[in-house]
């Protein structure tokens, strides 16, 4: 396992490589100049030209690509253009925000959605499998934005219940949480359902309930434990994917998360910012998804003794050959 996990980040190198230099190379065909949009319209071209240099901007694009990678090697992610200040002081300022909304989104998922899938696989073939069916499709297919935008009208144009911008108490956390679980929510609940419905058809459910057992038992106690493994992964999945999403709830509700940082950032061209929050973003991600595979390792017995069994075919291979035979 320690080996398959080094293994596993020495390939995280080239891959967050290639991340940072496809960014670089999009930001330089993204039309905008930020020596222009620092100094505005009225400025003349020699201070265009004089920042551009100040900046490094003249430099060729592969020029700078292996400047910004030997600050990274440093711990160094570089200067913003418009705010002087260092890119890893505003990561490591803004990511909590965007960390705890994640985290509320994704626990108000998994409260939600796992419980609906299993209601549905239990009751399969009804108007109440039916309505969770249509209702996950609805969530899923609705735009993330849209809903945030309709909360926003409901709970603090019209009913006042709620502000609409900033983070001042607890209650500013609850439409970008919610907001940003129903999709996800809507994603457990659909896999929760396939997955339940096949081990409900597995013999040891059968043997489960031959045996006396009472329904709630089969099906928490031995159905939904073996249910929960491929959950884990689409979880480990949306956790990962929701860290990109939460820019759309940090934007509409002024959230100074790390999501609106990078979008912000994005449409002032400040490259520093972008290129930063970006390798930090696929750094994470890569970390998570690995963290699942570790995690799903060690549930699912199938893939332990897979390892065990290799384990043991290269200890075996390592053996020396007993004395008198040659090898063949």
């Amino acid at each position: 396992m320690i080996r398959y996990v080094l293994k596993r980040l020495l390939w995280m190198i080239p891959i967050l490589i290639g991340v940072t230099l496809i960014v670089t190379i999009l930001l330089d065909l993204t039309p905008g100049d930020p020596a222009r949009q620092l100094l505005g319209n009225f400025a003349t071209e020699e201070q265009i030209e004089a920042l551009r240099v100040e900046l490094g901007l003249n430099k060729p694009l592969i020029v700078r690509y292996l400047k910004f990678m030997a600050g990274v090697l440093k711990g160094n992610l570089g200067i913003s253009y418009f705010t002087h200040e260092s890119v890893t002081f505003e990561i490591s300022r803004r990511f909590p925000y965007t960390l705890l909304l994640v985290v509320i989104s994704m626990l108000i998922a998994i409260i939600t959605g796992i419980p609906t899938g299993v209601y549905a696989a239990t009751h399969q073939y009804t108007w109440k499998d039916n309505m969770s069916i249509v209702l996950s499709l609805f969530c899923v297919s609705m735009p993330s934005f849209w809903f945030a935008l309709i909360l926003v009208q409901i709970f603090s144009t019209k009913l006042g219940w709620l502000p609409s911008l900033g983070i001042d108490s607890w209650k500013s956390w609850v439409m970008p949480a919610i907001s940003g679980a129903i999709g996800y929510s809507a994603t457990l609940a659909r896999q929760t359902r396939s997955s339940m419905l096949e081990q409900i058809r597995q013999d040891y459910v059968v043997t489960a309930r031959a045996k006396g057992q009472t329904e709630r038992k089969v099906i928490y106690k031995h159905a939904l434990k073996n249910a929960l493994i491929p959950i884990i992964v689409i979880v480990g999945s949306v956790f990962g994917a929701s860290l990109g999403g939460a820019v759309i709830s940090e934007t509409i509700y002024a959230i100074p998360g790390l999501g609106n940082y990078t979008l912000s950032a994005l449409t002032s061209r400040d490259y520093p910012v972008v290129q930063g929050s970006v390798l930090f973003f696929a750094t994470l991600y890569s970390l998570i998804i690995l963290l699942i595979d570790i995690v799903f390792a060690y549930v699912d017995p199938r893939i332990k003794s897979q390892y065990s069994r290799a384990k043991k075919k290269k200890e075996r291979g390592a053996e020396p050959l007993p004395a008198g035979r040659s090898a063949q």
